[in-house]
């Protein structure tokens, strides 16, 4: 039987059609900013991408995030990530482990991961608001960043990379770690007949050094990354290699040990470093790298050199060009601004901050005059994306100490007292001398030995609906530089 359509259910039908179609241009027209989180070891990006989702999805105290802080943010709520080949961050995971009594540091990921973060706000920009764009998918890819340095692979040779490994394994801090595998490596013949025997024993030998300068550097950042982080590529012939002392022009002989090397060596960059470099960092439209820029102080001059190389070779790894929000609704990506965050800025009073930042602006331009000319807009912040402690003054005398004051974890010890992770102390952390260039020679040293402080705890929300805001160190600054531009 059928009925007739009265006026009213017409206007109805008309209605609910333009209102369907909106939301489907809404959606066409919604732009998708894929952010790469990634730090060198030890740096936090685990508690980092935490405590800002946490931020902006519960609300935080952020005064210096424009969107927020003049009411333009209207919500953020996690989504499905786009891209079904790869894991999920695991955001709910590491926010039990910081609401637990006693809370506890999220475990670091391993590989590569993502989470979408939906953001309603309310558009400045006018072509936004005739286009009627209110939301942002913001793409949040966590790697780690012992990939991000491998990218320095794609452009160099097997004979190259060999010099340079071999070079850096007898510096400093990592001539203790190497000892044994220089002295295999120096026994070799580059020339004898491939063995797989032999690759076996002088990988493992290779890993093995990897692993022990890592636990004792300061700043690690050896690699292959894989090497360290093998996943399910472990006893795979494309983690089967080492270096080779060779000279840089010369080619291999067919069947040697030097040959079977390059050939893996070249299969590594084909089947691991060139698929990230396509598949994931080639994607991203911003960039924040974290670093410990104070242990790299602690660990002395062996440790600023590795830092400041290790930074010029992040540098080369990015594309120039100008990415904007229009630009990825057609598909053009290209990373247009990069941002260095010195981490751990709550181990030092707010004093220090600025002169946190000093040091590693400098780090970062003297490692770009290594690199080369870099497109992407480059900037440096001292932050601390979860704070683990207050500040407070102790008097000492007649003077008065800036100290900072927080729960070191359980069995960590400080001026030779062994806490049980209940107990506070004040320690004052010293004041980071005002010339950059004099900390980074040497001739005005900062060293500080800091205990691991328990995280503060993140509580649930309260009767009031209310979520109370996690503290932090500049991690609205952060946000600002990364997107708020998008959100204008």
């Amino acid at each position: 039987m059928r009925f007739p359509l009265r006026a009213p259910d017409l206007s109805t039908s008309l209605t609910d059609t333009w209102a369907k179609a909106g939301h489907r241009i809404s959606d066409l027209l919604t732009p998708s900013l894929r952010l790469g989180v990634t730090g060198l070891a030890r740096s936090g990006k685990t508690v980092f991408i935490t405590a800002l989702i946490r931020n902006l999805t519960q609300g935080g105290r952020l005064p210096f995030f424009g969107p927020y802080a003049e009411g333009r943010l209207i919500s953020a709520n996690l989504e499905p990530q786009p891209d079904d080949n790869v894991p999920r961050f695991d955001y709910e995971g590491h926010v039990r482990a910081l609401e637990a009594d006693p809370p506890v540091w999220p475990e670091s990921t391993r590989r590569v991961s993502e989470l979408r973060v939906a953001i309603s706000f309310a558009p400045e920009h006018a072509i936004r608001r005739a286009l009627g764009i209110r939301r942002l998918n913001l793409d949040i890819v966590d790697y780690p960043g012992e990939w991000l340095l491998d990218l320095a692979m794609l452009g160099e040779s097997y004979a190259s990379w060999s010099r340079d490994a071999l070079e850096r394994a007898r510096l400093g801090a990592h001539a203790a770690a190497g000892a044994e595998w220089l002295s295999f490596v120096s026994a070799l013949d580059p020339t004898t007949a491939e063995d797989e025997q032999l690759a076996l024993d002088g990988a493992r030998r290779f890993t093995a050094y990897l692993h022990a300068a890592r636990a004792q550097s300061a700043v690690a950042t050896l690699g292959p990354g894989r090497f360290l982080m093998p996943g399910d590529l472990e006893g795979s012939p494309l983690l089967t290699f080492f270096p080779l002392p060779l000279d840089q022009d010369s080619v291999p002989e067919r069947g040697s040990l030097a040959a079977m090397m390059a050939r893996r060596y070249d299969s590594y960059v084909a089947h691991v470093v060139r698929p990230f470099f396509r598949e994931h960092f080639s994607r991203l439209d911003r960039q924040i790298v974290l670093v410990d820029v104070l242990g790299a102080l602690n660990g002395g001059a062996d440790a600023i050199a590795e830092l400041e190389r290790a930074l010029a070779s992040v540098l080369r790894a990015f594309r120039p060009g100008v990415a904007s929000w229009l630009a990825s609704l057609v598909g053009a990506r290209r990373i247009d601004r990069l941002l260095f965050a010195a981490t751990k800025a709550d181990h030092i009073h707010h004093t220090s901050h600025d002169r946190l930042e000093a040091i590693l602006k400098l780090l970062t331009e003297r490692a770009a005059v290594r690199a080369g000319e870099a497109g992407a807009e480059a900037r440096v912040m001292a932050l601390a994306a979860l704070r683990a402690t207050r500040e407070a003054e102790v008097r000492d005398g007649k003077a008065m100490l800036p100290c900072i004051v927080g729960v070191p974890l359980p069995g960590e010890t400080v001026s030779g007292q062994r806490f049980d992770g209940k107990r506070e102390v004040a320690l004052f952390p010293g004041d980071l001398p005002d010339d950059p260039a004099g900390v980074l020679s040497g001739a005005a040293p900062f060293s500080a030995t800091f205990p691991r402080f328990r995280p503060p705890r993140l509580l649930p929300a309260q009767k009031s609906g209310e979520t109370p805001a996690p503290p932090h160190i500049r991690l609205d600054r952060a946000l600002d530089f990364l997107i708020g531009d998008w959100l204008a």
